[in-house]
């Protein structure tokens, strides 16, 4: 069975000012998302699950998913705040998404198939995408439970204009990883080195060229069991209540130190960027300018 493509494209876009997801940065309108479907496509992928809002669903689907029906089977999720395991509740006064293992759990019931998870807002490169495929298509047919991760350095997914989040990785001789931190407020400071801050709120040095999780994934289906467990152990010893979220990383992390999986890094030669400021924006549309200059992305995606 051909995998199937996960798009985390709930976000609200609060440092961005907008729906980002939808922003066109191609030379016919398309979004990043376009290039990241398109780049599925030819990887081999045999479908495509948006998991977004309720609230903008129409919108979306128009915008987005229209473009490729006609070439991948496309299916949507709603991420909602009180799609919560039984016997949790909302907060009172809590509205921030739970976070995106939580995300990923709104297509439980959808996706029973290898599947692949990344942002909607990152592109990540046609490289990135065919790893992936080559990485489900020598799994064992029984190996429901397999995953790895798409690593890219630290320095080349920095932005110059804020602060980013990100999973920041150690990996052993066999290239397998041995441990994912997720660390917020990433950015080059004043005197050129990079710091962040762990989840305690520590703030630390970061060595540039360390190998960061981009929040490309993939997965057998049997870690959606796995992640509902570590998401109702997550709200079983909720922090702060308001804000706190559970993060892919930190599952993935926490099933390694248990010796509960192996997760191989497929470390990528793809050009990664994103858009989490607006002031991303021109360089994001250079770039895909620049690719299709290269010949590496036809001028007209559909």
């Amino acid at each position: 069975m051909q995998p199937t493509l996960l798009v985390l494209a709930a976000g609200m876009g609060s440092r961005y000012g907008g729906l980002k997801q939808m922003d066109p940065m191609g030379p016919n309108g398309e979004t990043v998302m376009d290039y990241s479907v398109y780049d599925a496509i030819r990887a081999g992928f045999g479908r495509v699950v948006f998991i977004i809002r309720e609230d903008f669903a129409e919108a979306f689907k128009q915008g987005v998913g229209s473009r490729f029906a006609d070439r991948i089977q496309v299916d949507y999720v709603f991420q909602k705040l009180d799609d919560l395991p039984e016997g949790f509740v909302v907060p009172e006064g809590r509205t921030k998404p739970w976070g995106t293992a939580h995300a990923i759990l709104a297509a439980r019931h959808a996706v029973k198939e290898n599947f692949a998870v990344i942002n909607a807002d990152d592109f990540y490169g046609q490289d990135a995408y065919a790893r992936a495929a080559r990485f489900f298509n020598q799994l064992p047919a029984d190996a429901a439970d397999a995953m790895a991760m798409v690593g890219y350095p630290l320095e080349n997914t920095l932005s110059d204009h804020g602060h980013v989040n990100r999973g920041i990785c150690k990996i052993d001789a066999n290239g397998l990883l041995t441990n994912v931190e997720e660390i917020l407020n990433i950015e080059r400071e004043s005197d050129g080195l990079v710091r962040g801050s762990s989840i305690d709120g520590t703030r630390h040095m970061v060595p540039a060229g360390s190998l960061v999780s981009m929040n490309f994934w993939a997965f057998g289906p049997a870690f959606l069991t796995r992640l509902e467990e570590a998401f109702t152990q997550f709200l079983q010893t909720l922090g702060d209540p308001l804000k706190s979220e559970c993060y892919i990383p930190t599952v993935v992390d926490q099933l390694i130190r248990e010796n509960e999986a192996q997760c191989p890094v497929l470390e990528t030669t793809s050009s990664w960027f994103g858009v989490t400021y607006p002031n991303d924006k021109p360089f994001v549309v250079e770039s895909i300018h620049k690719l299709i200059a290269d010949s590496e992305y036809p001028e007209k995606l559909a």
